[in-house]
């Protein structure tokens, strides 16, 4: 067992899967490869009406059998097309590191990009690293998924995190989190699409909006 502290507040987080675990029927573990922990630093004070202070390491997950990564190098595109730092297509490459040259950089306020896995399909888990080189919070993370590439028709959100609807997509109810190098982990439920499109709306550092990796699992066509 180890203690982590942010904001003041001593979290205990377990290092081990719970013992025994055994897989849903008719499912598996999804086995993911996790960037090395790189904060920078001690973590500032980090306000927020809304946060999230678990602490524990996250558990197993499990989706369904054929379960495959859909993602990789998949075209991105965005709201801001021109990225202050780094290229959209890093956002597909399979590098995860909190490093220098591992993040694209976005322009300030609510910005999006767009993961295009040219078909449509049942998606099993949406894991997604803004920023862990140290510990923040971003804003207004919203994820959503449609075959439609507007996103006019067809959307389903399957995280929201905007408790006060400040980027006018509806108020969410899931909490704002601390970013870590494990990612942040997201059940889309099997909603199917073909464009997985995620939100932010700057972070607790500064007003810009960041992208190291983010993966998109699902069962092929």
């Amino acid at each position: 067992m180890t203690t982590r502290t942010f904001a003041g507040l001593i979290v205990f987080a377990l290092t081990l899967a719970p013992l025994g675990a055994q897989a849903p029927a008719g499912k598996v573990e999804l086995k993911l490869s996790l960037p090395k922990p790189m904060f920078i630093g001690t973590p500032t004070n980090i306000k927020s009406a809304n946060l999230e202070v678990s602490g524990k390491s996250r558990g197993p997950f499990y989706v369904p059998k054929g379960t495959v990564l859909l993602s990789a190098k998949k075209p991105v595109t965005s709201s801001d097309s021109l990225p202050v730092i780094g290229e959209l297509d890093m956002i597909t490459d399979g590098g995860k590191s909190g490093g220098d040259g591992y993040f694209v950089e976005l322009g300030p306020g609510s910005q999006w990009v767009q993961i295009d896995l040219g078909a449509s399909h049942p998606l099993s888990a949406i894991l997604l690293w803004h920023y862990h080189t140290q510990a923040r919070v971003y804003r207004d993370v919203i994820v959503q998924v449609s075959s439609d590439a507007s996103f006019k028709t067809g959307v389903t959100t399957v995280f929201n995190n905007d408790h006060d609807n400040s980027s006018k997509l509806g108020q969410g109810k899931e909490k704002e989190y601390i970013e870590v190098a494990e990612g942040r982990l997201i059940d889309p439920q099997g909603a199917r699409g073909r464009y997985v499109r995620l939100y932010s709306r700057g972070n607790t550092t500064n007003d810009l909006n960041h992208y190291v990796e983010v993966e998109v699992y699902g069962l092929p066509k």
